[in-house]
């Protein structure tokens, strides 16, 4: 399923003295990448939680309306949590009841921590929701107050009322490759616990680096003793966080294990709230710059998403990004992104 991946890090083909852009061009690396990939966009949810500044629902409303115009099939909207322990997604229910209207091509799911959390997301009608385990057990009690084993207690009756709703249900698994407290984490615990949520009900598993201290050995690893579980690579998503700069050689590999979906947060906003020292989602602007450097279809219109951006950011009192200055400056190599 994944064999053609193993050439990407191992093969004698590809010399360690050739330049980048001599591998990037070459035949042999473009055999091994998607030819399409599908991006989960989770600023509202995944981006917003982390941000010190809360930001008001009125402005969160019109961020997921200009969100929902540039061609995401996917828009994490947010999250039914316990509000003391999350204020920043107190607003759930007002979000999910001015949801963008004409939008039926887009999912719009919300993570849910338990039953009661998924009560209150079905009757604000939500389609699709989002349950989270860790790879260590530290992670998860800090995070839910339970263990890796307690969580799945909480997911059988999420799992049994989603079949019989009809809701889809997407697997997370938060510190997949390290944690905070614990240091490295087994590969082959994700492994299982990706199997299990798989077995369990949910449609797909994104595998989350949450405190971005991944590497492209470590995400090589992982990912190659997932292909060798006959896991199949589109039941998998890649959601990386670029604390030590390393988000985008980790998608990089990711990709060459034939991975088509990938969570990404525009202008890398986020972090985790319970998880010291974790930095933004990989930024959105960054994985498309790259995927569009590839030829690699995403279809977001990327003229769209800078306008969100902008207006996020402004909300937050961020400077503006990279990829922003260089349109200003009208960068010649972005004039090919419109």
């Amino acid at each position: 399923m994944f064999s053609k991946a193993k050439f990407f890090l191992s093969s004698s083909q590809f010399s360690h003295t050739q330049p980048i852009h001599t591998l990037l061009s070459s035949p042999l690396f473009k055999s091994l990448l998607p030819s399409s990939v599908r991006i989960v966009e989770v600023s509202p949810r995944d981006g917003l939680q982390a941000e010190s500044t809360i930001v008001n629902t009125n402005d969160k409303i019109q961020f997921i309306n200009l969100l929902s115009k540039c061609g995401f099939k996917t828009i994490e909207a947010t999250s039914f949590v316990n509000p003391k322990a999350v204020p920043q997604m107190s607003d759930a229910l007002e979000i999910m009841s001015n949801l963008p209207p004409n939008c039926d091509h887009i999912s719009f799911p919300v993570l849910v921590p338990n039953i009661k959390g998924y009560i209150n997301a079905k009757n604000a009608n939500a389609k699709e929701v989002s349950i989270f385990t860790a790879g260590s057990d530290t992670f998860q009690k800090t995070n839910t107050n339970c263990t890796i084993d307690e969580s799945f207690e909480r997911f059988d009756p999420i799992f049994k009322a989603a079949k019989e709703d009809g809701i889809a249900v997407r697997g997370y698994i938060s510190c997949a490759l390290g944690c905070p407290y614990e240091g490295p984490v087994s590969p082959s615990r994700v492994v299982h616990l990706t199997e299990k949520l798989l077995e369990k009900g949910c449609y797909e598993v994104s595998i989350g680096d949450t405190i971005g201290v991944a590497s492209p050995g470590t995400v090589f690893t992982l990912f190659d003793l997932l292909s060798k579980a006959n896991i199949p690579s589109d039941k998998l998503a890649g959601h990386f966080h670029n604390t030590y700069g390393q988000a985008l050689a980790n998608i990089l590999v990711a990709l060459n294990f034939e991975i088509k979906i990938f969570d990404t947060s525009v202008c890398g906003i986020g972090g985790c709230p319970f998880a010291k020292g974790s930095t933004g989602n990989v930024a959105t602007e960054d994985v498309l710059n790259l995927l569009h450097s590839l030829n690699i279809k995403h279809d977001i219109d990327i003229k769209k998403m800078m306008v969100a951006g902008e207006f996020i950011r402004s909300k937050l009192g961020r400077k503006e990004t990279p990829l922003e200055r260089a349109l200003k400056i009208d960068h010649p190599y972005f004039k090919s992104f419109f």
